[in-house]
């Protein structure tokens, strides 16, 4: 079960921070309105404590998460901006969640 809820907490951090620096880019990239800016704003303080909830050390999870930012980052480009990815970021992403996997849930002695 903890698996669960960690992996759980993984995603919804993903989301957050690629969904609030998502609305950030839009307000200085695309010239949406600002309240584009103060929602990715908020959204981005709300990822920062939803890493606090992970049963691990800040270093662990800090490290871990990078990896399943890599796979959510390519996700959220695949599904919103409809760029698919190559076999390459496959591979990487691959890797990165091997690493990911090893650093948060390999059997400690």
């Amino acid at each position: 079960m903890e698996y669960i809820k960690s992996i759980f907490f993984f995603i919804l951090a993903g989301l957050f921070e690629i969904g609030g620096g998502y609305l950030i880019w839009l307000y200085l990239r695309e010239g949406k309105g600002l309240e584009f800016a103060v929602i990715g704003a908020i959204i981005l303080v709300l990822y920062g404590i939803i890493p606090t909830f992970q049963p691990v050390n800040f270093s662990r999870a800090y490290a871990a998460y990078g990896g399943i930012f890599i796979l959510m980052a390519l996700l959220w480009g695949w599904q919103i901006d409809k760029i698919t990815p190559d076999k390459f970021e496959i591979i990487g992403a691959s890797i990165a969640l091997i690493g990911v996997f090893i650093i948060m849930y390999w059997p400690r002695g």
